[in-house]
């Protein structure tokens, strides 16, 4: 029989969410015939006591499970050799700060199965939290206009217990005639517009955006062809734009003098242009005041993001004329939100939903046959060795 241990969270700070919740462990020792054990935390959203209650065991030595599984990045000294581990390794874009962790990977001869890299046979992703991120995310971003202008005050969605509180906090917010931009058209963007939907924000064309004034907030949502043109002069194709980023500049300036508030949702290629440059922030014709970067790339597509926030202190200024971080609310300055672990916000909702989709779309290809090659094509290294698919990482990794 596989035996599955649900590590707890090292990371710090520590992120409360599971994979799987107490009933989903039950759930698949009951239909999957493996063992599951849980490994104590005082942090989890989920009490170690929800999970004894439905029959799942604690175990501090974890170290005889076959598969270990967690959210995000195992601290190398809590890695344990030979082992075969999912989690969110943020490595695939060569972060710098977790090359350790990749050589770490490598030299214990660890299979790491990513959750960012599970993919159908398209390679188009099956799992993640985006939703949530984006959902939260954009929470985030009205919630700092409300603190930059003294509109409303509503409570933090961490201080929430679930979506449910989440929501009837909405009601106490009340937005003048601002202009929103949410970039991207996947989950994450996806979870930014439910927010706005519950708003009741009217939706708008980029056009309408750009020329006409409204009496009410509205909101665009931009796609990659509304802000990228080629620079050959050529048409957008997206084909094109997705192998070779690097021949299309931005033309997102455009839409920055009519944009108040701007939700950052969507994918960013590093060889992709940015948004927008730190010389045209400083322009007359960027009226942008608050950014919800929640991409959250530290110096990327947004050149105000030099830092993560993060949830006790969600909010810090960009000053666009010294570059240099200052406090949140600052007259002058841009009101950044960079969390890097929304979904945390509301750990319980995002978990639970998480672990429908690891059962439903990967506990199948992982504890029995892996048929369509989901794991496959998620493994990032395994017997001390890039797999193919990741051979790109080699430098960054070795």
């Amino acid at each position: 029989m596989i035996k599955i241990g649900i590590i707890r969270e090292g990371k710090i700070p520590h992120d409360k969410r599971v994979p799987f919740t107490p009933e989903q462990c039950k759930f698949i020792q009951e239909h999957f015939k493996a063992e599951v054990v849980v490994q104590p935390s005082e942090w989890r959203n989920y009490k170690n006591e929800e999970y004894t209650a439905a029959g799942i065991k604690l175990q501090e030595d974890i170290s005889d499970c076959d598969i270990l599984i967690g959210i995000k990045e195992v601290p190398v000294a809590d890695l344990i050799p030979g082992k075969k581990y999912l989690f969110f390794s943020h490595t695939i874009k060569k972060q710098p700060h977790n090359q350790k962790l990749i050589k770490a990977l490598l030299e214990k001869k660890i299979q790491m199965i990513d959750y960012e890299t599970m993919t159908d046979e398209h390679f188009q992703r099956i799992i993640g939290f985006g939703h949530y991120a984006g959902l939260v995310g954009a929470y985030n971003g009205i919630l700092g206009y409300g603190l930059k202008y003294n509109l409303y005050n509503s409570k933090r969605a961490s201080d929430c217990r679930d979506k449910t509180e989440l929501k009837e906090e909405l009601h106490k917010i009340h937005l003048p005639n601002i202009k929103i931009i949410v970039t991207g058209n996947g989950r994450v963007a996806n979870g930014a517009i439910e927010l706005l939907g519950l708003l009741h924000i009217r939706r708008v064309t980029a056009f309408e955006f750009v020329n006409y004034s409204f009496r009410e907030p509205v909101y665009t949502q931009l796609h990659s062809y509304d802000y990228n043109e080629a620079l050959d002069g050529s048409g957008f194709n997206r084909d094109k734009f997705y192998a070779h980023p690097e021949k299309y500049r931005s033309t997102f300036l455009k839409y920055t003098k009519a944009c108040d508030l701007l939700i950052h949702c969507a994918f960013w290629d590093p060889r992709a242009p940015k948004l927008f440059t730190h010389q045209q922030m400083q322009s007359p014709e960027f009226g942008i005041s608050v950014i919800a970067d929640v991409t959250c790339d530290m110096n990327g597509s947004i050149p105000s993001t030099t830092k993560p926030s993060i949830i006790a202190e969600p909010f810090y200024g960009y000053d666009v004329k010294t570059e240099k971080v200052v406090a949140p609310f600052t007259k002058d300055a841009i009101t950044v939100m960079a969390i890097d672990n929304l979904p945390c916000e509301i750990p319980r909702n995002a978990s639970e939903d998480f672990g429908k989709e690891l059962i439903d779309k990967v506990l199948p290809s992982l504890l029995q046959k892996d048929t369509d090659g989901i794991i496959e094509r998620a493994t990032i290294v395994k017997e001390g060795k890039l797999t193919k698919r990741f051979e790109y990482l080699k430098e960054y990794a070795y």
